[in-house]
C-alpha cells in the first residue's frame, strides 16, 4: 500500500512538472509572438524613410567635422555605450575608419560627482555644455520619452544649436517635441520598445557601415 501511494505521488509529482513547463514553454511563444508581431511597424515605410534619414543626418555630420554624443538611463545607457562602440570601433566591416561618437553614460566619476553636488537630471546636460558645439548631434534614447536628463540634456542643445535625434517609445513624450529626428516605437512594453531600438540602431550602423567601409 505504501509503495503504491509512493509510486502515485512520484506520477503526480512529474505531471506537475509537466504542467509547469507546458505552461512556460506557452509563455515563451507567446513573448517571441509579441515581438515578431511587431514586424509591420519595423518594415513599414516610415520607419525605413526615418532611419534612412538618421543614417543621412550621422554621415553629413560626420563629413562636416560634427561629433556625436549619446545618453540615455537603464537600458538606453547601455544600448548608448553599444551605438558608440560600433562606430568608434566597428558594425561589420573591418576597413571602416573609426568615427567621432561618445556616450555620456560611461564615466562614473562625473555621473557621480555631478549627480551629489548638483543633481541627477543634470548628468548629461552638464557634459553636453562642456563638449557640445554648434552643429554637433546629439542622441538622446528614452522607451518613456519622459526622462527628466535626456529633456534637460536636449533643451542645452537646442540653444547650443546641436541636431537632437532621439529613440523613444509609447507617444514619444517631451523628448520627440525636443527632437529635430525622432524614431518612436508607438508600443506600451518596455521590453518590445528595447527590442526595436537595437533593431533599428543595428540598421543604421549597417548602412553606415556601407556608406564608409569597401
Amino acid at each position: 500500500m505504501f509503495r503504491e501511494e509512493k509510486i502515485s505521488s512520484q506520477k503526480m509529482q512529474r505531471r506537475q512538472i509537466w504542467i509547469y513547463k507546458i505552461g512556460k514553454m506557452e509563455k515563451i511563444i507567446e513573448l517571441i509572438d509579441e515581438h515578431f508581431g511587431m514586424r509591420d511597424f519595423m518594415r513599414s515605410d516610415l520607419t525605413g524613410k526615418t532611419l534612412k534619414e538618421f543614417m543621412l543626418k550621422i554621415t553629413n555630420g560626420f563629413a562636416n567635422g560634427n561629433k556625436l554624443y549619446i545618453f540615455g538611463n537603464g537600458g538606453s545607457s547601455a544600448d548608448a555605450q553599444h551605438i558608440a562602440s560600433e562606430f568608434v570601433g566597428r558594425f561589420e566591416k573591418k576597413d571602416r575608419k573609426p568615427l567621432p561618437a561618445m556616450a555620456l553614460t560611461t564615466g562614473s566619476s562625473i555621473l557621480t560627482s555631478v549627480s551629489n553636488d548638483f543633481s541627477y537630471d543634470e548628468i548629461f546636460s552638464r557634459q553636453v555644455r562642456a563638449y557640445a558645439r554648434k552643429y554637433d548631434l546629439l542622441w538622446g534614447i528614452s522607451t518613456s520619452g519622459n526622462s527628466k536628463n535626456v529633456i534637460n540634456a536636449l533643451e542645452v542643445g537646442k540653444k547650443i544649436r546641436t541636431f537632437n535625434l532621439s529613440f523613444t517609445g509609447r507617444d514619444g513624450g517631451k523628448i520627440k517635441e525636443l527632437s529635430d529626428l525622432n524614431f518612436n516605437v508607438p508600443y506600451e512594453n518596455t521590453a518590445r520598445i528595447q527590442e526595436m531600438h537595437e533593431l533599428a540602431y543595428h540598421i543604421i550602423c549597417k548602412l553606415i557601415d556601407d556608406k564608409y567601409g569597401k
